[in-house]
């Protein structure tokens, strides 16, 4: 075998693991980027979830710090025993207050971990879909460093 026959089937192997890897991110990248561009969490909610109407509940767990000193990666998780549908994370003073929103497929434990940016100190909210209605949890986040443009 020579050197080009061996660099023509490297080539069709890094193809085709190249085109393998690309099919799972098309196939997940379902959400609209007009809910991420929303100015206000109300839009955003009702674009994401179809309502935008929440209760408070204590059912949903959101967990993040009372003062992030580097508002460029705050840690926030939301955790519930709801059989939830999806988990929201608003952050209502961020240009796109929608930070992410994630399925839960059915049987699975309900909780979502990430790390955000927020410019300034700001409201943070989990809102969780359980049963075709919002339920929601919020906590104030004092940030000392700016992060988002700060």
């Amino acid at each position: 075998m020579d050197r080009r026959s061996v660099l023509k089937i490297a080539g069709a192997v890094s193809a085709a693991t190249g085109a393998m890897f690309a099919v799972p991110r098309m196939a997940l990248a379902a959400y609209s980027d007009a809910i991420f561009k929303q100015k206000a969490g109300a839009d955003a909610l009702q674009n994401a979830f179809g309502a935008n109407a929440t209760t408070p509940s204590d059912q949903v767990k959101l967990k993040a710090p009372d003062i992030a000193e580097n508002g460029a990666v705050v840690p926030v998780s939301v955790e519930t025993d709801m059989d939830a549908e999806s988990i929201a994370i608003l952050i209502t003073e961020n240009p796109s207050p929608l930070a992410i929103t994630a399925d839960i497929p059915a049987g699975t434990k309900a909780m979502v971990k990430t790390r955000c940016r927020m410019g300034k100190t700001t409201q943070v909210t989990a809102v969780v879909k359980s049963g075709g209605k919002l339920y929601t949890a919020s906590k104030e986040v004092k940030v000392t460093i700016g992060g988002c443009g700060g």
